[in-house]
């Protein structure tokens, strides 16, 4: 359309539009809430927000067992990097047995390390204190070795490296 030309329309006044609709669910489908005047009488999210999911083993991630270890493991830090060690990537593996019984698999920055005879027996105490764990073993490896790449992301921004 050139600057010469007017567009070809036309603008209707109205004085009022009707309310769009909106969406409905049948009461049989909706929870029924008790509910003071003003407030809504049904709330769709009840009882969907506060679930817990169904079938969590405690051993598997998400369950207690398993999500306490890793909280335990989050309170350890390496002497050297003021990061813990979970998000440092020293943890391999969190096991939990169908028993409770835990094995940790994991390594350290390096074999010269300063606690390389003392943190394996922290994060082996850590874990054993969790509640709902039996006994705790912890599998120190070499390899594959540590290195930077292993560190979350919550570390690399704790350290500047993002």
């Amino acid at each position: 359309m050139s600057n010469d030309e007017k567009p070809n329309f036309t603008v209707e006044s109205v004085d009022e539009a009707p309310a769009p609709r909106r969406a409905r669910v049948d009461e049989a489908d909706a929870p029924q809430v008790e509910a003071d005047a003003g407030e809504r009488k049904r709330d769709y999210l009840e009882g969907f927000l506060a679930e817990k999911p169904q079938g969590t083993n405690p051993g598997e991630p998400g369950g207690a067992i398993y999500d306490g270890v890793v909280d335990a493991l989050k309170e350890i830090f390496d002497p050297e990097i003021p990061v813990n060690i979970y998000d440092l990537g020293l943890i391999y593996a969190v096991d939990v047995s169908p028993e409770a019984s835990v094995a940790v698999t994991m390594t350290l920055t390096t074999p010269h390390c300063p606690v390389a005879e003392s943190m394996p027996g922290e994060v082996e105490l850590r874990v054993a204190a969790v509640p709902g764990v039996r006994d705790a073993e912890v599998n120190l490896v070499w390899d594959p070795p540590w290195d930077m790449a292993k560190m979350s992301d919550e570390a690399k921004l704790e350290l500047g490296m993002l």
